[in-house]
């Protein structure tokens, strides 16, 4: 294992976050208070609670759902983009490290900026209204396990861009849609009988699900099913970066 090599990666993929900070982190943290301040307290003061909840802290768990997923795609994907767009791609492929070495350094810089971020987020929450976290491991394993799998994804996302547009055509597109779509500011629970079914086909709802039985106990579904839905989808991406790096898919080209 190339530790030198994967620090390298690393470090430079993180001293961007601080060249860039307030995209990197301020304008999520602003984004966030927006929605606090909107849905929060304007909108939540006429609510009722939801499973025992008050609105401002039941949507907590959706809104750093929300940015988590978000902040690790777009991480990942500009992180390994801007040396094909540049032509240091070829650098790096021909650098004394694997592929699997490659993808812990991207990975691992987009994953650890999302958790950041993340852990940023909950504090910006504390001042709109106070939480508790029933289950603080499970808490740490959902957003350490969705912060790498859409990191992976991320990284997928942006060696199959061609260009900027590209990198965002997923996110803003499906990724967001089905974030909202998928409980972030409701209980699935609250929707026709039909809907209910629909909306399990959104891989999104286990995410947010598990995310917030962590916080209240309470889930749509079941925290064990939301487990294993985000490692399957960990292993699918796996399995597609290491496909890429065999094929030489859109880096060889």
């Amino acid at each position: 294992m190339n530790f030198y090599g994967i620090r390298a990666i690393y470090i430079f993929e993180m001293s961007r976050t601080w060249r860039t900070l307030m995209e990197s982190i301020a304008s999520p943290i602003l984004t966030t208070s927006l929605y606090f301040i909107v849905f929060g307290a304007a909108i939540g003061s006429r609510m009722g609670e939801i499973d025992g909840i008050s609105y401002a802290s039941f949507i907590i768990p959706g809104l750093l759902m929300l940015s988590l997923l978000g902040e690790s795609i777009s991480n990942a994907s500009f992180g390994i983009y801007f040396p094909k767009f540049s032509g240091t791609i070829y650098e790096v492929l021909s650098a004394p490290v694997s592929p699997f070495e490659v993808v812990i350094g991207y990975v691992g810089a987009a994953a650890t900026k999302s958790l950041i971020i993340g852990l940023l987020i909950l504090a910006t929450a504390r001042l709109f209204v106070d939480y508790e976290i029933m289950h603080p491991l499970w808490m740490v394993s959902f957003l350490l396990l969705t912060a790498v799998t859409f990191s992976l994804f991320g990284f997928i996302i942006g060696l199959w861009a061609d260009d900027f547009q590209k990198l965002q055509i997923i996110p803003m597109m499906v990724i967001t849609p089905l974030t909202f779509l998928g409980g972030a500011f409701y209980s699935i629970s609250m929707l026709p009988p039909f809907w209910q079914k629909v909306t399990l086909f959104n891989p999104v709802v286990y995410l947010i699900s598990g995310l917030r039985w962590s916080f209240y106990g309470v889930s749509d579904v079941k925290v064990g099913i939301s487990m294993v839905m985000i490692l399957v989808f960990m292993l699918l991406c796996m399995l597609s970066v290491w496909w890429i790096f065999k094929t030489g898919y859109r880096l060889k080209d």
